[in-house]
C-alpha cells in the first residue's frame, strides 16, 4: 500500500515506514502531522476523486529538522570588477511516515 502526498508545492510517493524529505513544515521534532493524500493505492483498489479520499488520511511523525546539500553561486558582470558568491543550505523537516488509512 503506497499514497502520493501533496506537501509545500510538491508531491511524493510515500509508503508506511518510510522517511521522507519535505518543506519546512515549522513544528517540533516528535510531533504527529496529517499530510493530505491526492491518490491511495492498495494492489487493485485506487482511490483518486475527492469523494473516495474524503475518508483517506495518511499521518506521520517528525524525526528531525535537516539540511539539505550546499549550493554555490557566483556571479559576475564583465568589465565593471562586480562579483558576488553566494551559498544556500535548504532546510528540511523529515518525516517517518506512521500510517495510512483508507477509511
Amino acid at each position: 500500500m503506497y499514497a502520493i502526498i501533496a506537501s509545500g508545492g510538491k508531491q511524493e510517493k510515500v509508503a508506511k515506514g518510510q522517511q521522507v524529505q519535505l518543506e519546512l513544515l515549522g513544528v517540533a521534532a516528535g510531533s504527529e502531522v496529517s499530510l493530505t493524500p491526492i491518490m491511495v493505492v492498495d494492489g487493485d483498489t485506487v482511490l483518486a476523486t475527492p469523494a473516495q479520499l474524503a475518508k483517506a488520511s495518511v499521518k506521520g511523525k517528525v524525526v528531525a529538522e535537516v539540511a539539505g546539500k550546499k549550493l554555490d553561486g557566483f556571479m559576475y558582470k564583465r568589465r565593471t570588477n562586480q562579483r558576488r558568491r553566494f551559498g544556500h543550505r535548504q532546510r528540511y523537516s523529515l518525516v517517518e511516515i506512521t500510517s495510512i488509512a483508507k477509511g
